[in-house]
């Protein structure tokens, strides 16, 4: 059987007692007593349509919490109350109910409908109102602007990570190609002695090719260990000594990178003779060096170019902001921006999928996923352990696993890792919205799910994202 609802009724709880007697009566005729079962009594994201306060019976509130109900509190205080207590705050902001509220015995409850608890606490309670209004926007406010802060802040150190990056081939190409030009100038002036005339036509084109032959050697050249690479820089240059060539010691080194032996350099002092020999090896170390930082170059600008591409995968910036990704794209993009922040201490495993799907996303805002997980996990490293990037699929969705080797998550606070503006770090050091932020672009903008699991040595955040768009 329904209680009654009488204005005397509601005057008995806490939320209504400093109301006056028309207040009262206006809540006895606009609201109503429910008699509700064991059960669901709304859940979380759908509209909010009722305000409700407990009467009698038991109730529990629930978070969904990566796919799960977490239960908050339990409780059957008389009184207690939930449902769309952001009613009055109108069109301003979506009004879905922040949680799910769960029967746990059969409950009786005061209800009263969303539109009018907006009435009521607007026309009641107008500066209490205003100080709602702007604790709720500030707030929201200075989320929005640390948020972008700490994009900005991770883009900066990146920036600063990819501009050293940059730098160290680009000083390579440099500095290659300031000597390849001396190295080409001593190869022309040897290449006159040598052609002057004390070589004929016949000789001189074996010459030629034989320094076609030593630019093929280079290729070819075997992988020494740097004792087999002293040993046969030390064999070379005595042989050379031995033929009275000047700086034998110099030039070995250049000769034995390119491949060349003993047995070779015999061929050529039998194809230009003995008074020609110097020359001839000094200009096919000039050869030989030329191809050698030629490659150099070519390896380091290929170095350059692969990082503006990286640079690019990463912002995004020439793409439509929703597409079609490759998600093992956005994480080596991510990995390569990180180049500079790594450190000698770190190991980098990647274990990736090569047959994952593309899937439809928001790239650059999963690069800002990547980012803060990447960078919370060499944090909590110290610049010492293995950082492991895993990628592949599971049930209908594609996963990105990001692990670290450092202490471990403590129980205590890791129900509240998601939480925004928690954070474990020193003062000035984190927002603590790095997590927030990642949850909200996973799980509000591409309905996806964060897991975590941890233990001292072995924590694992794992993303999962939709192989298929979901319905609108």
């Amino acid at each position: 059987m329904t209680t009654e609802l009488t204005p005397a009724l509601l005057r008995t709880l806490f939320l209504f007692e400093a109301l006056d007697d028309e207040q009262i009566d206006w809540l006895a005729e606009h609201g109503r007593i429910e008699c509700i079962p064991a059960g669901p009594i709304y859940t979380e994201g759908d509209e909010a349509t009722c305000f409700y306060v407990l009467l009698t019976g038991t109730v529990a509130i629930s978070r969904l919490v990566h796919g799960d109900h977490v239960e908050v509190s339990r409780t059957d205080q008389r009184g207690v109350y939930a449902g769309a207590m952001q009613a009055y705050l109108g069109e301003r902001v979506p009004q879905r109910y922040a949680n799910s509220l769960l029967a746990i015995s059969d409950v009786e409850v005061f209800v009263l409908p969303s539109e009018q608890f907006a009435h009521m606490m607007r026309d009641w309670f107008p500066m209490a109102m205003h100080l709602l209004e702007g604790l709720f926007f500030g707030m929201r406010s200075m989320q929005t602007v640390i948020g972008e802060r700490e994009r900005l802040l991770a883009l900066g150190s990146l920036s600063a990570g990819l501009t050293h990056e940059l730098n160290n081939p680009a000083a390579a190409a440099v500095r290659a190609t300031a000597v390849l030009r001396q190295r080409v100038a001593g190869m022309r002036h040897k290449l006159s002695l040598i052609a002057d005339g004390r070589l004929d036509g016949t000789k001189l084109r074996q010459l030629v090719d034989l320094q076609e032959e030593a630019v093929k050697r280079i290729d070819a050249a075997p992988q020494l260990t740097p004792v087999q690479t002293s040993d046969a820089e030390d064999t070379l240059a005595d042989w050379l000594e031995e033929r009275d060539i000047t700086g034998a010691w110099d030039i070995a080194p250049t000769l034995v990178a390119g491949g060349v032996d003993q047995e070779w350099l015999q061929q050529v002092s039998d194809t230009v003779g003995e008074e020609n020999f110097e020359s001839a090896v000094r200009w096919l170390t000039y050869t030989l060096e030329t191809e050698l930082l030629m490659g150099e170059i070519e390896d380091s600008v290929t170095r350059i170019s692969g990082l503006v591409a990286a640079a690019k995968q990463y912002s995004q910036l020439d793409r439509a902001p929703y597409q079609e990704v490759d998600v093992n794209d956005l994480v080596k993009a991510t990995l390569a921006m990180f180049a500079g922040k790594l450190g000698k201490g770190v190991n980098v495993v990647k274990e990736l999928d090569r047959s994952l799907p593309k899937i439809p996303a928001y790239a650059a805002e999963l690069n800002q996923v990547w980012t803060n997980l990447i960078d919370n996990a060499l944090g909590a490293m110290g610049g010492t352990g293995t950082l492991t990037v895993r990628t592949g699929r599971e049930n209908g969705n594609v996963y990105v696993e990001v692990g670290d080797t450092g202490p471990g998550i403590d129980p205590v606070i890791r129900p509240r890792i998601f939480e925004p503006f928690f954070t474990t770090k020193p003062v000035g050091e984190g927002t603590g919205l790095g997590l927030d932020i990642s949850y909200r672009i996973v799980v509000n903008k591409h309905h996806g799910d964060i897991r975590v699991e941890s233990a001292p040595g072995d924590t694992r955040f794992r993303v999962l994202l939709p192989i298929e768009a979901p319905a609108e």
